[in-house]
């Protein structure tokens, strides 16, 4: 189905406004009361934010028809509505409290409805009020009209939930719903999407470096491995054939190591990956080594094609597991990384949360640096509205994307772009009240922050016409 843009009279249909309403709670509220023309420009660029069209540049959505088709289970869960809690929410659960085997058993297929909501009705209280939580209730309340949980609607969620996934729940949730356009999906090691209009892929390097050699890369290539030579001709032939259908590559290894690669010649690259393909097990040293030459003969390939190279900074998904530490040295990091390859286009992700004043000095610092916002307005609101109000005044606009799920079910897409077009309207407002903008910027900086600037880095144009020849390639 071609896309077609989201019009004014849908804005105040499927948000709920009147044309005289409020968008949203708290974004015409303040410390102190609005004046008749600070509520008035809200309102403009209210109306601006939610009727302008995102870009998605991250997302972990399947095909459809792996959600339609599903049974009992999703990827080892239960096929229920708590495959809503299930990403995400998932972290608040475990870190407010909720007992390990609890947290398990809540999503599997034992229990009941009733047993299930049991087991979360102590915590939901204080799980609510978090971005993620109420990410999951916006989306609760729009797909299915219920507007908090309780133990006597927890049944009628259940069944709206299966009713829900029918032909035709992407589109409807992803551009009916949270007017956005495409989205961009990142699914180990690349989706070969079934709607290459709407889900466009990434090309995921993590595993190339990570475990270099795996059959898992080097069997659908049809290679052999036996030395690094081998292994790059692997990486080369994924590049050569998935590289002219993917929008960029994705680097996660930051969930591992910090991201101070540094250029290991293959020389002293061979010996390590020979004593790797062996079975051996290797020195943190010699691993680092390993990854960063692998690393960077990635992103040079990318680099080659024109493909910008997305790379995690910042807080960890899941709990108990985060060394701050570490994390703290990415934005230091990615310095080298800009450095290192000027020619390189790095999507640097998350606004590197909690060190986001950080990464803000690499984006004002270095050309080829760029900021990406996905996951950040669900992690903490309100930073990412000080970080995107900071970035405006301090970086040339054109270097920052501003919108991406990073989400496994696609029914919490629209939870999130609500909570980002509430951030971006709070943004661009408070810069206007505050006289660093003036009101008729606020709705021109809409445009290039929610999609013009994606377009441009993603070379969005030239990936739409490539993508008509992916689907049903394998």
């Amino acid at each position: 189905m071609p896309y077609t843009p989201f019009k004014r009279r849908d804005f105040f249909k499927y948000s709920g406004l009147g044309l005289t309403g409020i968008a949203a709670p708290g974004i015409f509220t303040a410390c102190s009361p609005l004046t008749a023309g600070q509520k008035k420009i809200r309102e403009r660029i209210t109306e601006k934010v939610f009727t302008t069209t995102f870009i998605d540049t991250h997302e972990h959505l399947m095909n459809e028809s792996e959600r339609v088709n599903a049974g009992e289970t999703i990827w080892e869960k239960a096929n229920d509505w708590t495959y809503l809690f299930s990403h995400y929410f998932d972290s608040d659960m475990a870190v407010a409290g909720m007992y390990w085997k609890d947290h398990g058993k809540f999503y599997t297929t034992e229990l009941s409805t009733a047993e299930k909501w049991k087991l979360i009705e102590p915590f939901w209280p204080y799980l609510k009020y978090t971005g993620y939580g109420q990410n999951l209730i916006l989306s609760i309340r729009k797909l299915y009209g219920i507007d908090d949980l309780n133990a006597e609607n927890i049944s009628t969620l259940e069944g709206l939930y299966h009713d829900f996934i029918t032909p035709g729940f992407y589109e409807k949730v992803i551009r009916q719903f949270s007017n956005i356009e495409s989205c961009q999906v990142n699914l180990w090691p690349f989706l070969e999407s079934e709607q290459p209009g709407l889900l466009l892929s990434d090309l995921h390097i993590s595993g190339m470096l990570e475990d270099a050699g795996a059959e898992s890369f080097s069997k659908k290539a049809g290679i052999t491995v036996s030395n690094l030579a081998n292994w790059h001709a692997v990486i080369d032939w994924w590049f050569d054939w998935y590289g002219k259908w993917s929008v960029s590559v994705k680097c996660a290894t930051a969930y591992s190591r910090n991201i101070d690669f540094e250029r290991v010649p293959a020389e002293k690259a061979e010996k390590i990956f020979l004593r790797k393909i062996k079975g051996e097990t290797l020195p943190a040293e010699d691993k680092k080594m390993l990854e960063d030459h692998l690393f960077w003969y990635c992103v040079d390939k990318a680099t080659a094609m024109g493909l910008p190279v997305k790379v995690h900074t910042g807080y960890y998904a899941g709990w108990n597991g985060m060394p701050l530490g570490r994390v703290a040295g990415n934005a230091a990091a990615a310095c080298d990384l800009c450095k290192l390859s000027p020619e390189t286009k790095f999507d640097f992700f998350h606004t590197c949360y909690p060190f986001y004043e950080d990464i803000l000095a690499v984006a004002k610092q270095y050309q080829n640096a760029y900021m990406d916002m996905c996951w950040a307005w669900i992690i903490n609101p309100v930073a990412a509205k000080d970080f995107l109000k900071k970035f405006i005044v301090t970086v040339p606009l054109n270097k920052i994307v501003t919108f991406g799920g990073d989400y496994m079910p696609v029914e919490l897409v629209y939870g999130h772009s609500e909570i980002a077009r509430r951030g971006i309207v709070l943004a661009l407002s408070e810069l206007v009240e505050e006289g660093w903008i003036s009101p008729d910027a606020a709705l021109e900086i809409a445009d290039h922050i929610m999609h013009g600037n994606a377009r441009k880095l993603f070379r969005l144009r030239k990936n739409m016409n490539s993508l008509k020849g992916l689907t049903g390639r394998s």
